[in-house]
């Protein structure tokens, strides 16, 4: 019968979702999956991690289960990849991660007591300390990892191995101190270190205070973000160029947008 289609659905299972992959890159599957590696498909899995984190900001549950659907399928189809070379199997990668939440979860599965949030961590740290066997308390943290989400894991894992201020004052004047000598600096070498002295500083006191740099900082980029477009919709209506306006009346314009807003 002309116009007729096979029915490629499979069942909504785990299995049958790693069938549809398999075929994908099978001999009649797609020419495009059949010619990526790990290394080529590594920039899609960053860029659907982010997408995932962008659903959970928005509070859309339907977002975020297409979202994690698509993470999904990444992480498959590398695991696919080492399947199809030999490396490892999907069933090392199950196996690998339930051992170590076994293992990292003695208070769950084992005699270890631990009673809150805080003395889960501190039993976990010490956990991965024994694992790492004198390896640095900071191997591991991913080169590729955005600097500010980087800076606050170096710092977490510092303080867990017992480096930290004594005080939230004295974060405060170690920002202070960092602040004044990017001031003072003078070529554009010192500027950059001294820069990313401060950044670090300030990562370090959002830590103190319990919160996290990088979502203070993508929170503080939205807000910049709405209030600009909507002083720019004001500069539209009134045919003015933003280029062109005073500095006074550029401040009175983001104070109205800002009002507009409230």
């Amino acid at each position: 019968m002309l116009g007729m289609t096979r029915d490629r659905r499979r069942p909504a299972t785990f299995a049958g979702l790693r069938r549809i992959i398999a075929t994908l890159r099978g001999p009649d599957g797609c020419p495009w999956d059949k010619v990526q590696t790990h290394q080529s498909l590594a920039p899609y899995l960053l860029e659907e991690t982010h997408e995932t984190l962008e659903a959970l900001e928005s509070a859309d549950p339907e977002k975020l289960c297409e979202e994690l659907g698509d993470l999904l399928f990444e992480v498959l189809i590398q695991a696919q990849l080492a399947e199809e070379a030999g490396e490892f199997t999907m069933r090392d990668v199950i196996d690998g991660i339930s051992d170590k939440l076994i293992r990292r979860h003695p208070h769950v599965f084992g005699d270890a007591v631990a009673d809150t949030p805080d003395a889960v961590i501190e039993q976990w740290d010490d956990l991965k300390a024994r694992e790492r066997a004198g390896e640095s308390a900071l191997t591991g943290i991913p080169l590729s990892l955005p600097a500010l989400v980087q800076a606050q894991a170096i710092q977490r894992r510092a303080v867990r191995a017992g480096f930290a201020f004594e005080s939230l004052d004295e974060v405060w004047q170690a920002l202070g101190e960092e602040l004044e000598e990017l001031r003072e600096a003078q070529t554009p070498q010192q500027k950059q270190q001294e820069l990313g002295d401060a950044i670090f500083a300030l990562v370090n006191l959002a830590r103190e205070l319990d919160l996290d740099a990088e979502e203070a900082l993508r929170y503080a980029s939205r807000n910049f973000t709405s209030l600009f477009r909507s002083m720019e919709e004001i500069v539209e209506e009134r045919h003015l160029d933003l280029r062109q306006v005073p500095a006074d009346q550029k401040l009175a314009l983001w104070e109205e947008a800002k009002a507009r807003r409230a």
